[in-house]
């Protein structure tokens, strides 16, 4: 099992009402970043990943930079910008040729340039060739030379990431196979107890741990062997919700869990037994879900209420309404304080990161076809008969498969979930997202 590297992140930073959410909603080819006319409009940071000629990386949208500004949210942003100064790998310093250089332009291209981070210079609203006279005078920036943009029409957009893959320079492949180590993520909001967990688990105070949410800021990599297996946990940074992500830091530290995410075999998703199943925990789950992980939900803290027995029937009638889609996910009732059940975390993450690698040959897969067709075959579609003729395992962590059929398009979405819940009543892949594709049989 690899060495999962994370991808260099990028930083979209400049003053308000540049054109960066339309550029960010450009280059990730979605309409993601709120974007309105009214300067400021960008508050909540986002983050997307994204790449351009085969270089993967974050892209990440900043609010407008106001120096030395009274108001308490425009500071706010600010310090967010200041922030994503030292995170990102690479800044992508938008201008507006409209309103020319102005002073706010000069303060942030002379802390960049203190920076000594790589940037690249973009001038936006350039939006044909009779402009870009205009558009060259940003070079007494300082900071090299400007590519001449318009976000809202994606002219010259193709020519500035060329420069952005260019300044990242290559990229270290997605795994180093000398690290067969299994590497598990803790994730989790503020405060659910993941710092504890580690220490506990380790047996030694190797992270700091305290009752102020969010004290890990970064994430912090611990290796040990378990069972004739070298693990690697990764405590994170307590997850908010988007829209309550004020601080530059906390912002950063959602991004520094998304980026451990994407290098994880298994993400342990931490919920306080004392306070239920927060949204924010099921979306913590979707998201590794997404990033195609192996998941497990740890309801830790659970020495405060498995004495009584109420609060024991409620969260099961929690879980069981809603964690529906997910039942495949484990779910461990641990505490952290007392070492209850904690290293049944590890037992079963070992056993989740074995059924990403697992295999199903394709005559055991054709047979289970075939038993489904006896059964259950798809409903028929304007007078056209669905049917699943043959399947194959094409990849691995996560597990994949290739699905023929008579008429794929036509499948509807509860045949799908009946075919994926067949799939692991048979061959298990507890905690493992399954990634179908169905195709039409050639003639």
């Amino acid at each position: 099992m690899g060495k999962l590297k994370s991808k260099p992140v990028v930083a979209i930073v400049g003053r308000p009402n540049v054109g960066k959410s339309t550029l960010f909603n450009r280059i990730i080819q979605r309409r993601e970043a709120i974007v309105d006319d009214e300067p400021g409009i960008t508050r909540d940071r986002k983050f997307a990943d994204t790449s351009w000629e085969g270089c993967a990386f974050t892209l990440v949208d900043t609010g407008g930079y106001i120096p030395k500004t009274v108001n308490i949210i425009e500071k706010g942003v600010t310090r967010q910008v200041e922030f994503a100064m030292q995170e990102a790998d690479l800044i992508l310093f938008v201008t507006d040729r409209k309103s020319g250089i102005t002073d706010v332009d000069h303060e942030v291209a002379r802390l960049l340039r203190r920076s000594g981070q790589p940037v690249v210079l973009a001038v936006n609203k350039v939006d044909n060739e009779k402009m870009e006279p205009d558009a060259y005078d940003f070079v007494r920036l300082g900071l090299g030379d400007p590519a001449l943009i318009s976000a809202i029409g994606g002219r010259s957009v193709g020519d500035l990431l060329h420069q952005i893959v260019k300044q990242l320079g290559p990229q270290p492949d997605g795994e180093d196979t000398e690290d067969e180590a299994v590497r598990l993520a803790v994730i989790g909001r503020p405060n659910a107890g993941k710092s504890t967990f580690v220490n506990t688990i380790l047996g030694e105070d190797r992270l700091l741990v305290t009752e102020i949410p969010g004290t890990t800021r970064d994430a912090v990599d611990v290796r040990f062997h378990y069972k004739d297996q070298d693990l690697i946990l990764i405590d994170t940074a307590g997850l908010r919700r988007r829209s309550k992500v004020h601080e530059s830091v906390e912002f950063y530290s959602n991004l520094r869990t998304h980026r451990v995410v994407e290098r994880c075999d298994v993400a342990c998703i931490f919920a306080d037994a004392g306070e239920g199943l927060a949204q924010q925990d099921l979306r913590i789950i979707r998201d590794a879900v997404e990033g195609r992980k192996g998941v497990i939900l740890v309801v830790n803290k659970w020495d405060l209420v498995k004495g009584d027995r109420e609060k024991v029937r409620e969260w099961q009638d929690d879980l069981d309404l809603r964690m529906q889609g997910l039942e495949y996910v484990p779910v461990l009732f641990i505490s952290s304080k007392t070492g209850y059940h904690i290293k049944s975390v590890l037992g079963v993450a070992l056993q989740v990161a074995g059924e990403r690698k697992k295999r199903i040959g394709s005559p055991e897969l054709n047979r289970l076809i075939e038993d489904l067709n006896k059964v259950h075959q798809p409903a028929a579609v304007r007078g056209k008969r669905v049917r699943l003729l043959y399947g194959t395992q094409v990849g691995t962590e996560p597990p994949r498969f290739v699905f023929f059929a008579t008429y794929p398009e036509l499948l509807k979405e509860n045949y799908r979930r009946f075919l994926e819940n067949r799939m692991r009543q048979k061959f298990g892949f507890d905690g493992v997202p399954l990634v179908f594709a169905f195709k039409k049989k050639k003639k």
